[in-house]
């Protein structure tokens, strides 16, 4: 359960990693439009390598609420360069991709990353679950009421819990009968979900360690954080590792985040507390 096949490297994901965001998307909520040319590129993914990443995230479709969508195509023109440039630049990179599109995750493997980050856990695309079987690579499935465009209209549970368990237990079923064996699940805080559902599943991590995957919390600098301490993102850093601390004590595997060497430090003083 605790290791992952990144490419023939096995990673032990019993000690919790840090995965870096690197987003290239003129939009997203935080950092969109930062790292559009090569330089800026090669310098905040040499930090995030320094500062203790393990994986390396890219996203070049923004998921933010709302967000503008993009064509497949234009994912590809903005995100295959990139991975280009980061195997040539760091030949030993675990890059993950953050996609729900199958031909994306097929093109992007086939350029030198190897693990899919899907934000709608095949949903959003019928041919995503078959491709990453063909593909053998980790999977990262999430979960998400709505899409991208709509998901904070009005998300309602009866149990949110509940409901988000069941959801991950049908898709890794449906994923085990095609043959993949590397999956992980995040619970998707902010994705069609209010304030109150994103602590409840926060308080509740635990419970998803019955799943018998792992498990990667995606917390850095939301709104969930920053609304009720009336905040902006830029001042979240603090909020966020109380949260990721959070999240780590609930049986957290890996932590995706913007500031790795916080997310690092965090890490440690956890597993102090834990030896």
């Amino acid at each position: 359960m605790s290791t992952i096949n990144c490419n023939g490297t096995l990673i032990d994901l019993s000690s919790p990693k840090v995965m870096g965001i690197l987003n290239i998307t003129p939009d997203s909520f935080f950092d969109g439009g930062k790292y559009s040319n090569e330089e800026a590129i090669i310098s905040q993914v040499e930090k995030m390598l320094t500062d203790g990443a393990t994986f390396i995230d890219i996203g070049a479709y923004s998921s933010r609420p709302g967000a503008k969508h993009i064509s497949e195509e234009e994912e590809l023109n903005r995100i295959v360069p990139v991975i280009q440039l980061l195997v040539k630049e760091f030949p030993n990179i675990i890059i993950s991709i953050d996609t729900f599109r199958s031909i994306v995750a097929e093109q992007c493997i086939k350029h030198g990353a190897c693990i899919i980050n899907d934000i709608s856990a095949g949903s959003l695309d019928t041919e995503m679950f078959s491709t990453i079987a063909k593909l053998q690579v980790p999977y990262i499935i999430m979960h998400m009421q709505g899409s991208p465009q709509n998901m904070q209209n009005n998300p309602t549970y009866t149990n949110i819990t509940q409901e988000v368990l069941y959801y991950f237990s049908t898709k890794i079923s449906e994923l085990r009968a095609l043959g993949v064996n590397d999956i992980i699940i995040d619970v998707g805080f902010g994705f069609g979900k209010t304030i109150d559902h994103n602590y409840e599943l926060l308080k509740n991590l635990p419970l998803f360690k019955n799943l018998e995957v792992p498990m990667l919390v995606g917390i850095s600098r939301k709104s969930m954080l920053n609304k009720p301490l009336n905040i902006s993102a830029e001042e979240a850093l603090n909020a966020t590792t109380s949260a990721n601390t959070i999240a780590l004590l609930n049986g957290t595997n890996i932590l995706r985040v913007h500031d790795v060497k916080e997310a690092t430090q965090a890490i440690k003083i956890v597993e102090l507390l834990n030896n």
